[in-house]
C-alpha cells in the first residue's frame, strides 16, 4: 500500500510540473532543465558573466514546507526576469498536489510582473506561496537582482 502511495505521489508531482510547465511556457522560449543541475548553484552562470544580453538560468533553494518541498528556477535575460518554472511543488496527499497546481501559474504571472518575490500570497495556497517566493528570493539573489 505504501509503495502505491509513493508511486502516486510521484505521478501526481510530475503531473503537476508538467502542467505548470506547458502553461508557463506557452508562446515562450523552453528553458533547458537537468534534473542533477537544480540542486547545484555551480551549473548557473555568475552573475554578470554574460554582459551580451543572453539568457542565464539559476535554481532556487529547495525550501521545506509542511506539505513537502518547494523549489523554481528563473531565467534572467538583460537585467530582467523573463522565466520562473517550479521544479518542484508541494505534494504531500492529492489536496496539497492540486492547491499547487492550481497556485503555481497564478504565482509565475505576479512573479513576472513585479520583477521580484514580491507577490501576493495565493489564498488557500499560503504554504506553496511562502516556499515559491522564499525558493525564488534565493535564485533572484544568486542572479544578483
Amino acid at each position: 500500500m505504501r509503495r502505491r502511495a509513493i508511486v502516486a505521489s510521484l505521478m501526481s508531482s510530475t503531473a503537476v510540473l508538467i502542467f505548470g510547465w506547458q502553461l508557463g511556457t506557452s508562446g515562450a522560449t523552453v528553458p533547458t532543465y537537468s534534473p542533477g543541475a537544480a540542486s547545484d548553484s555551480s551549473a548557473t552562470t555568475p552573475p554578470g558573466a554574460a554582459g551580451s544580453g543572453a539568457a542565464e538560468v539559476f535554481a532556487g533553494n529547495v525550501v521545506a514546507t509542511r506539505f513537502g518541498t518547494v523549489q523554481v528556477q528563473i531565467t534572467v535575460a538583460s537585467g530582467q526576469l523573463t522565466d520562473v518554472t517550479a521544479l518542484k511543488l508541494t505534494d504531500a496527499g492529492n489536496q496539497s498536489v492540486r492547491i499547487s497546481a492550481r497556485a503555481a501559474p497564478i504565482l509565475r504571472s505576479e512573479a513576472l510582473t513585479a520583477q521580484s518575490a514580491e507577490v501576493d500570497v495565493v489564498t488557500g495556497a499560503t504554504y506553496t506561496t511562502d516556499g515559491y517566493t522564499s525558493s525564488l528570493q534565493s535564485a533572484l539573489d544568486q542572479a544578483g537582482m
